[in-house]
């Protein structure tokens, strides 16, 4: 084969390569923007309602452990922090997969109502990865999850059950932001024992609620939802259960760093996400 024939088939086996090369440029560039969007929604949520208006004069109708958890992670009983920002770095599995990959993500929380944004990258079949987020704001969420930030592989929009489990996605990162949990906020407390209460968050016509274990030292060790979830679904959602390890002073609170969130059925629980918060701010 002369070289002018070794030219063209070079080129015509190039211009493919190129051609989806391009696509891939332009579509994580529209999804990274899309994202950007989505948190600049949650800062603008998060400035709009303010920090949490504390009610002092309730704190003593609080359940004991409850009470014991915000004395040793909020201090000064007050706060105000409207809009917090972190970054996480573990290990993950993709919903009906066992396999764990390396993983990043960061959040961007909302205190005083529940807004989040949550966005992840994460290695697939060691050339791709996979960029999910899951938003959640004024009572609608949106889930999405793209192979190489262009090829579209869950897009759920708002129904009852998905608000819902995304106003429980609020609640159960609560722990990263606890000042979100003092009386004057969206959350509410029913005593069940001498470790646990139930905690119920309310908005936008919905409610979910989750059972909090406290550890003697006063920190909030986990928390679990009382139905079991279904563990079919091509998506994780919130989880029905966290736990909570690693608690460190940031600007005065304590926020714990370790972390493990799991899907749960039939008393077990099957772990999809677990690491350590690598940077957090308060604002």
């Amino acid at each position: 084969m002369t070289r002018r024939p070794l030219t063209i088939a070079a080129a015509l086996i190039a211009l493919p390569v190129l051609g989806l090369a391009i696509w891939i440029g332009i579509s994580t560039l529209l999804t990274e923007r899309e994202i950007a969007g989505r948190v600049a929604s949650v800062r603008q949520i998060a400035k709009d309602y303010g920090p949490v208006a504390v009610k002092a004069d309730a704190f003593a109708d609080l359940p004991a452990p409850v009470q014991r958890y915000l004395r040793f992670a909020v201090p000064e009983l007050s706060s105000p922090h409207s809009f917090v920002h972190m970054a996480e770095r573990g290990d993950f599995r993709r919903p009906l997969m066992e396999a764990f990959e390396p993983t990043r993500a960061s959040q961007n929380i909302a205190v005083a109502t529940p807004a989040l944004m949550f966005d992840a990258t994460t290695p697939m079949m060691k050339v791709l990865w996979a960029r999910p987020y899951d938003y959640f704001a004024e009572g609608k969420m949106v889930m999405r999850a793209k192979i190489a930030s262009t090829l579209t592989v869950v897009d759920e929009r708002e129904s009852e059950v998905l608000n819902r489990i995304s106003l429980r996605r609020w609640l159960l990162e609560s722990p990263l932001f606890p000042m979100a949990l003092l009386p004057g906020g969206p959350v509410s407390w029913e005593p069940v024992d001498a470790h646990h209460a139930r905690a119920t968050v309310s908005g936008f016509g919905l409610e979910a609620s989750m059972v909090a274990q406290f550890r003697e030292d006063g920190s909030l060790e986990s928390f679990l939802a009382e139905e079991d979830g279904d563990l079919n679904t091509p998506y994780h959602g919130s989880g029905e259960y966290s736990w909570r390890g690693d608690y460190r002073e940031v600007q005065g609170m304590m926020i714990p760093h370790g972390f493990i969130t799991a899907r749960a059925a039939g008393g077990e629980t099957f772990p999809f996400w677990q690491g350590e918060v690598t940077e957090i701010a308060f604002e």
